[in-house]
């Protein structure tokens, strides 16, 4: 970057409607390639935004903390948008209700296997004890899983880095996978993405079959509260 262009940045980087700007725009350009390559998985829109602001900072040598003055306004909007879920659900309320019990199952299974695979490579690899309790909620949506691992005495930076990993891989592989075993019933499709790629995997879900979004965002909360009430126990007995 040359001399007068930094000066105009440095100029620019002091308005905070510029990150938000350049976040937004981020994600419309990561949006544009994910529609011009066929929605292709392997495109995720959030990926590809992630990676074109993550290089903008780094370019401009713009801190996080200034970034996120500016891009804190999207941030807030995770809570709105988490809420929004519920429309999609009340929708399929039927179809949850009669599959109650199979979907606490689900549920339940699908949260300690989440963990104990993560904490089981982890292990075998040797990660040290914060580590492991760092990776073990990688599958929860990011506030509720640097939240137990905060209280457990782990990393939730490490924490915040693995979930955001953990919902970009699910929703970009979780679907291929799905079909390669031969899931093909909407509802476990979802309640798999899920439960396994919070709410990265629910926006998938959602964009591709609204039963699958509901169930998803139906076992993006479900799982956060059955690992916030099991990891801690688990925790206590193994390590």
């Amino acid at each position: 970057m040359t001399e007068g262009m930094r000066d105009v940045w440095v100029y620019l980087a002091r308005e905070p409607l510029v990150h938000l700007t350049l976040t937004l725009a981020a994600f419309q350009l990561g949006s544009w390639i994910y529609r011009r390559g066929g929605m292709n998985p392997l495109l995720n829109p959030v990926l590809i935004a992630v990676a074109l602001t993550v290089g903008g900072l780094v370019l401009t040598g713009t801190s996080y903390d200034a970034y996120f003055e500016g891009a804190q306004f999207v941030h807030f909007l995770l809570g709105p948008a988490t809420v929004a879920l519920a429309i999609p659900l009340y929708r399929q309320v039927e179809k949850v209700r009669r599959s109650a019990l199979a979907l606490g199952a689900s549920i339940v299974a699908g949260a300690l296997a989440a963990s104990a695979s993560a904490v089981g490579i982890a292990w075998s690899l040797g990660a040290s004890r914060d580590a492991l309790i760092s990776v073990a909620p990688k599958s929860v949506t990011a506030p509720v899983a640097m939240g137990i691992t905060e209280s457990l005495g782990g990393l939730p930076s490490l924490t915040a880095v693995l979930v955001i990993l953990t919902g970009i891989v699910g929703a970009m592989l979780g679907p291929w996978v799905l079909t390669l075993v031969g899931v093909r019933d909407w509802r476990a499709r979802g309640l798999a993405i899920g439960t396994a790629s919070h709410g990265i995997g629910t926006a998938r879900a959602l964009q591709v079959n609204e039963v699958a979004g509901a169930f998803a965002g139906l076992a993006m909360g479900l799982n956060a509260l059955a690992t916030a009430l099991l990891l801690p126990l688990l925790a206590r007995i193994f390590l």
